[in-house]
């Protein structure tokens, strides 16, 4: 089994060929009006390149193709070698993007950045684990990991990113983490088509590290609507078939609702940190932070309260029954642990 979106990203060769769907009569036609051959079958429109410049011109043309026979195309790119998307097939917004964008994707291409660590307390300050978080590598280029995931989204690589700084988020901790300090990592639902195949490079990795799978904590983080609440619990099934722990993030605000949380059931709830800034002076905070944590406590969910910068919170939290802490008054996300911690 494979999964395209998750294949690597290959470099778009500037000779080769582009194959359009869906095919017609009518694109053929418009296309040799203009000066191209199109060949192919009833299924596919196969147009030849032979530099980058002719490439980005025929992209231009398709674009008014589309608007004038009302399509929508599919667009694939095959080298003159057989290599490209790797059958990767893509809309021309998504091409368009890419090429406007071609240092962030070759920073997604050549997995040009590193993971930081941010540690995680329990109510003694204690570091009982960390927050692994996709940053610049340190002779790497600059980027802001937002607009990194951002574009990947937008040229249709974000599967193929998010898988990437998982392994890389294993790899770090196998490296400078003892066995028994918990290793929270990020995932984006949207980029798991299938949790079965999709996770299969994740596991592999452990395995091949020699980690303890029960160390793993994986945290949904989504900036969008979780659409299907079935599709991520079956991705909450799969991780934890294979002994690890999940996590929703950012409970309390936007989309992860005390429902949302009730309903998936995670091991660890992390409180959005705008619930938790100066909840020792905000009633209406404190209320919202007691409903999370009894709804938590009614599945047996321990409760993260992230962004603490003041010892005053920290002290609320710990007194009002939260299981651990993170934030600027524990450290900040750095390329290494404490002393203490390497492995």
């Amino acid at each position: 089994m494979s999964c395209k979106d998750c294949s690597p990203v290959s470099p778009i060769e500037d000779e080769g060929m582009i194959s359009l769907r869906p095919a017609s009569s009518g694109l053929a036609s418009v296309l040799g009006g203009r000066g191209y051959i199109c060949a192919g079958d009833l299924e596919e429109c196969k147009v030849s390149y032979r530099t980058r410049e002719e490439l980005l011109g025929l992209l231009k043309e398709l674009r008014n193709i589309e608007e004038q026979l009302n399509l929508q195309l599919s667009l694939c790119i095959t080298g003159k070698n057989g290599q490209g998307f790797a059958e990767r097939w893509t809309s021309l917004e998504q091409l368009e993007a890419r090429f406007a964008n071609y240092k962030i994707i070759d920073i997604i291409q050549t997995a040009d950045f590193s993971s930081y660590m941010q540690p995680i307390v329990d109510i003694s300050e204690q570091i009982v684990g960390f927050e692994f978080l996709l940053r610049p590598a340190p002779s790497g280029s600059s980027f802001k990991p937002y607009e990194l995931f951002e574009i990947a989204r937008q040229t249709g690589f974000h599967s193929f990113l998010d898988r990437a700084a998982r392994v890389s988020a294993i790899e770090s901790s196998a490296r400078l983490l003892p066995k028994g300090i918990k290793r929270f990592i990020n995932f984006l639902p949207s980029s798991i088509y299938n949790p079965k195949y999709c996770l299969t490079h994740t596991f592999a990795a452990i395995e091949r590290l020699n980690q303890d799978p029960g160390d793993f904590v994986f945290e949904v983080v989504e900036t969008e609507k979780i659409a299907d609440i079935s599709h991520l619990r079956s991705i909450f099934e799969e991780y934890r078939s294979q002994g690890m722990r999940v996590a929703l993030d950012d409970v309390g605000t936007g989309f992860s609702t005390v429902d949302v949380m009730a309903s998936l059931r995670p091991d660890y709830v992390k409180i959005d940190r705008s619930l938790i800034s100066y909840c020792d002076k905000d009633s209406g905070k404190q209320k919202a932070i007691r409903d999370i944590l009894d709804r938590a406590g009614q599945f047996g969910g321990k409760v993260l309260a992230e962004g603490i910068e003041r010892r005053e919170e920290f002290l609320f939290c710990r007194d009002t029954g939260i299981h651990l802490g993170q934030g600027y008054l524990f450290g900040k996300p750095e390329d290494k642990p404490p002393v203490s911690f390497s492995a």
